[in-house]
């Protein structure tokens, strides 16, 4: 490991657990350090505590994770598309969950049922593996741009569709949450739901680097060195899935973050899928921390739409990129 690499990941580290320590403790209520030191360590049942317990705790978990998420896919995706510019949206994940949030928000029943967070993981991984099926011609030819193009269609579709029965159901404010994306519905159980799906995909995601670094080196040279790019990608996608949905389900559409992170990590540290992976976790988990920060802070006690702030960030830079690809 070079020396800009130990310098980057030691930066992002102290800005991360900074911001770890701000999301607990500010907010439209401030807490004191103090009382957020007893709250893990000296528990009482008295208001502040069960805030910071209950509340505060499990949301910069969330955040953290769901960051970290988000970067190790945008950097999967990138690398076995070899397109800078791949990011797991454009698979149609996040409108799928938005359409089955709007589903289940128009009946009662169903609504009681799953609730907001399982039917958005559901939605992710049907809309994730429907697009995967329709950019397939069959088992061993699988074309990426039949997989771009299949993910915007039907993207197009499925918010089309969620925006007609949000409106015909009165429902377009629950809708709007998971459009913006934010974590003001986060709760333990979503901590757990992060931890076992993300945790375990995100894990193997990180064995899979090195396949990944044949596949980015280029159809003919991944089968000189004995390896099946159409089975790495396939796997590698499939393992999206998962991935993309439990963030979804948990924080809405947080756009961007697997754009940027890998893309900056890559021009800094290099080609190498076995550092970008872990330092694009590092640093998307640093840029989502903060980003929540922003959006509890900068309008109080309201709260602003995190989606703002990452996309503030990432379509100037997503703009440039295309520019550069193009020149």
């Amino acid at each position: 490991m070079n020396k800009k690499a130990v310098a980057f990941i030691s930066t992002c580290s102290i800005i991360a657990i900074t911001g770890l320590v701000v999301a607990i403790s500010a907010g439209a209520k401030s807490i004191p350090l103090q009382t957020v030191w007893n709250s893990i360590f000296h528990y009482e049942d008295i208001l502040d505590m069960q805030l910071v317990r209950d509340v505060r705790i499990p949301r910069v978990i969330c955040t953290a994770l769901v960051g970290g998420i988000l970067g190790v896919t945008g950097a999967m995706m990138q690398g076995v598309t070899r397109n800078p510019i791949a990011e797991p949206s454009l698979m149609g994940i996040t409108q799928g969950a938005t359409l089955a949030i709007a589903i289940a928000g128009a009946s009662q029943s169903i609504y009681g049922l799953l609730g907001n967070t399982v039917a958005a993981f559901i939605g992710a991984l049907f809309s994730g593996l429907l697009v995967l099926a329709f950019s397939l011609k069959n088992a061993r030819n699988m074309n990426l741009s039949r997989l771009l193009l299949a993910g915007t269609a039907l993207s197009t579709f499925f918010i089309s569709m969620a925006t007609i029965i949000a409106l015909l159901t009165n429902k377009s404010q629950n809708l709007a949450f998971w459009v913006s994306g934010g974590f003001r519905a986060v709760t333990w159980n979503s901590v757990k739901l992060v931890l076992v799906v993300g945790g375990i995909a995100t894990i193997i995601a990180l064995f899979m680097a090195p396949k990944i670094n044949v596949v980015n080196l280029g159809e003919d040279v991944c089968i000189g060195l004995g390896e099946n790019p159409v089975k790495i990608r396939m796997f590698t996608l499939l393992l999206l899935i998962p991935m993309c949905a439990v963030c979804v389900a948990v924080a809405g559409n947080i756009a961007f973050i697997g754009l940027i992170v890998p893309h900056i990590v890559r021009k800094l540290l290099g080609q190498d899928y076995r550092m970008i992976m872990p330092v694009s976790f590092l640093f998307g988990a640093t840029l989502v921390i903060w980003a929540d920060v922003l959006a509890r802070l900068v309008n109080q006690p309201y709260e602003t739409p995190i989606g703002l702030f990452t996309s503030l960030v990432g379509v100037p830079l997503f703009i440039w990129m295309i520019r550069k690809e193009n020149m």
